[in-house]
């Protein structure tokens, strides 16, 4: 595995706790198949079997269920850096399916490889199970979201929790960051109209407070923007174990 494209994930595991040249090591020799998929393809489906751990190597992709109408609520995004659950490979079936939305490349760990790497490297062991911790704790903040947010607040939040994670990779330039979302996938991670969503963009870049070119999201303003959003990113816990109840200071200078 070249160590570019396990970059995100060892940034992200060491907001947790340094980690060795041994541990990365293993780590990448852990990760073995890399796949790649073209954006809109399912990287797996409800339903299929929970044959192994998928890890996000570059792009976006998101969780998501399906009504039988065909409407789509996306519960999650996955980044550059994370895990699509690290204990996905105790469920017998995926009990929801997860598809790329920008053109992505997945490493693929198998369960005797990723219970190989837990039994023998006990920091890399914490650090994963952080990583589950964090991805609960979003979801948490999600669910707060779309049930006591305004359309505004939603998307303010959304926006400077994109920016916070993609920043604690390495992956933002300056005050922005890839925003590859359409209007419509932003109306089913919000529980929006896709309406709704154009005019509460319209309101942000009145407002001057973001602004969207191409597939980049410009924060000309992170601190008034994570004020609109009522927006703490300690649920993040990008501290770690080193953390100790201090508060997290992040965002565009």
């Amino acid at each position: 595995m070249h160590d570019s494209l396990i970059s995100p994930l060892v940034r992200k595991l060491e907001r947790f706790a340094p980690l060795t040249d041994a541990d990365k090591v293993a780590l990448g020799a852990a990760i073995g198949q890399v796949k790649s998929f073209g954006a809109h393809e399912d990287i797996v489906r409800e339903g299929d079997p929970a044959a192994c751990v998928n890890v996000v190597l570059t792009g976006f992709a998101g969780r998501q269920k399906l009504l039988p109408d065909g409407r789509r609520q996306i519960i999650g995004f996955l980044l550059p850096g994370d895990i699509c659950d690290v204990r996905v490979f105790l469920l017998r079936r995926m009990d929801h399916s997860i598809s790329a939305i920008t053109a992505v490349k997945i490493g693929t760990m198998t369960r005797e490889a990723a219970l190989a790497l837990t039994e023998a490297n006990p920091r890399l062991t914490r650090a994963l199970w952080w990583t589950t911790m964090v991805e609960e704790a979003i979801a948490r903040e999600w669910l707060v979201n779309v049930g006591q947010r305004t359309a505004l607040e939603r998307l303010s939040h959304l926006f400077c929790e994109l920016y916070t994670r993609l920043q604690a990779v390495g992956l933002t330039d300056g005050d922005s960051c890839e925003q590859p979302l359409t209007q419509s996938e932003l109306a089913d991670t919000l529980a929006l109209s896709t309406v709704h969503v154009n005019r509460t963009l319209r309101e942000l870049r009145h407002a001057r407070l973001v602004s969207i070119h191409g597939k980049a999201l410009v924060i000309h303003d992170f601190k008034a923007l994570q004020t609109v959003a009522m927006f703490d990113p300690n649920y993040l816990h990008l501290d770690g174990e080193k953390q100790n109840g201090r508060r997290t200071t992040v965002g565009v200078a």
